[in-house]
């Protein structure tokens, strides 16, 4: 199995149908193949050699999609880089990987200095943007034209597929490495469990570097159809392109949900052609769910957990059990390709209905963290990827996720996990968005703090919050505090840093929690 093979099957059997669209450039699966090639042969006229890593710092675009496969036809391993990240981080990461060849379009060319000074190793910049190319980098679409293609190196299996970098807020990020082998195998389950339209059209909105869309890029491929994507996730962008281009299915996180369906003028669009939408990435509200299924009605709700060390596909929901309450409060069920078990620290399995760390084995674990034997042993320990999310099983098998191990909250004894409190504020009517996180307290170690973003117009005091929380959870759970802010920080994947909102709390103690 190699991730260029769904590539060259569509180029086969569908060479006209459209493969990419992205704003008015259009491309079918037979030229598509044919400038993979193109680009395949001018990495390695730049001495691109087996194993060698190839990096882009890019937003999304068609461009993004042809380097997610010119790289591997050049026997080479990817390297997408989190577009969120300082230039330290992203240094860091090109160091780590000893990264070469770095594709960066227009908005990311003003860092090449910076990047060039602190990554002597990096010896060639292709910009792959639509502006004038930066000096001393050379220009995507020249290297095609330039270059003849070459056979595709086939690479497949367990070879290494792409490093994944992940974190980068506390520490340095660690490169998950991910086979070719890993990727497919979640591509297929994807396929497998009807997730994205048999010869539909995925709109990418998500970013392009995450494990996430690459999921539905992958799937797409295995599926056949027609990649649409927008450089960046914009409500008004993204029901346009629903709208103009007859969109089926996306991938979006709960918070580009929100965004979507509050954005003013979004119920003029018409976006009937929507089929289906996997949210995931972070928990989602039984409040936003019924309110995005109120303003999507021809939508069909797929839920999908994992993880970069995954591939990422572990779990979903399907959209026919999204109508039992309880049931769309899990993450549903193991993909075909997965088992999940939940256990103690001490490795041993749970009763179904008890809180343990979520482990997971298949052909989707990861390989490893790059140079990070140490860090690779304890999270595979057992040859089971342990996730560091906590969560239980029922008696049929449905997970239910409660928290990151490292966020939950103890407060006077007793364990409180996040996101039933942040579920409990979200039915608030003023609440638009919230997180809850744990902070010092002298009396009780730590206590139960809500961060609180609130709709425009809206007002709620804290003690308004507390008691609406307390009329749906036990009374231990309810926030202490309180506080009310613009916006929450969230990472290029659109999740919600909890790490940075606890920071003004935690570092005078010399103690964190995540």
């Amino acid at each position: 199995m190699n991730i260029t093979q769904h590539l060259q099957r569509n180029a086969l059997h569908a060479p006209d149908c459209e493969s990419t669209i992205f704003g008015d450039r259009v491309r079918n699966w037979g030229e598509t193949r044919e400038r993979v090639a193109r680009l395949a042969g001018a990495l390695r006229s730049l001495g691109i050699a087996s194993d060698d890593s190839v990096a882009i710092l890019s937003l999304n675009s068609d461009r993004y999609l042809e380097y997610l496969f010119a790289v591997p036809w050049a026997d080479a391993v990817v390297n997408p880089v989190n577009i969120r990240w300082s230039p330290g981080e992203i240094a860091y990461s090109l160091l780590d990987s000893h990264t070469r060849v770095l594709f960066v379009d227009d908005a990311f060319a003003p860092l090449l200095p910076a990047l060039r000074a602190q990554v002597p190793e990096l010896r060639t910049v292709v910009h792959c943007g639509d502006g004038p190319t930066p000096e001393g980098a050379l220009d995507y679409e020249r290297l095609i034209a330039e270059h003849p293609p070459v056979e595709d190196a086939r690479r497949s299996g367990d070879a290494v597929a792409g490093l994944f970098y992940t974190g980068g807020t506390t520490g340095h990020p660690k490169g998950v490495m991910l086979s070719h082998a890993n990727l497919i195998v979640s591509a297929l389950a994807g396929a497998a469990g009807d997730l994205l339209e048999r010869d539909g059209r995925t709109l990418h909105a998500a970013p392009m570097f995450h494990l996430a869309d690459l999921f539905t890029v992958l799937t797409r491929n295995v599926l056949g159809g027609t990649h649409v994507i927008v450089p960046s996730f914009d409500p008004a962008g993204v029901a346009a392109a629903i709208e103009k281009h007859q969109v089926t299915d996306t991938l979006l996180v709960p918070t580009m949900i929100q965004m979507l369906i509050d954005a003013p003028g979004a119920d003029a669009r018409d976006l009937g052609s929507l089929n289906r939408m996997i949210y995931g990435a972070s928990p989602i509200s039984d409040a936003l769910l019924s309110r995005a299924a109120a303003a999507l009605p021809g939508v069909r709700f797929i839920q999908a957990y994992g993880m970069t060390e995954l591939a990422p596909l572990v779990t979903y929901l399907l959209p026919a059990e999204h109508a039992d309450p309880v049931l769309r409060r899990s993450a549903g069920r193991a993909g075909p390709h997965v088992e999940v078990r939940i256990v103690d620290p001490d490795d041993h399995d749970v009763a179904p209905g008890v809180v343990g760390e979520v482990v997971v084995r298949g052909g989707n674990v990861m390989l490893g963290y790059a140079n990070l034997p140490a860090e690779t042993a304890e999270a595979l320990r057992g040859g089971w990827m342990h996730t560091g999310d906590g969560g239980y099983l029922d008696e049929r098998g449905y997970l239910f996720l409660v928290d990151r191990i490292k966020d939950m909250i103890v407060s006077g004894g007793e364990n409180v996990y996040s996101a039933e409190v942040e579920n409990a504020l979200a039915t608030h009517p003023a609440v638009a968005q919230c997180a809850v996180i744990g902070v010092p307290d002298q009396e009780l170690g730590e206590r139960v703090h809500a961060v609180v973003v609130l709709f425009p117009g809206a007002a709620v005091t804290h003690d308004e919050l507390r008691a609406h929380v307390k009329a749906l959870v036990a009374g231990y759970k309810a926030p202490r505090s309180s506080e009310f802010v613009e916006a929450m920080p969230v990472s290029g994947a659109g999740k919600i840093l909890k790490r940075e909102l606890r920071a003004k709390y935690w570092p005078a103690t010399g103690r964190s929690i995540g």
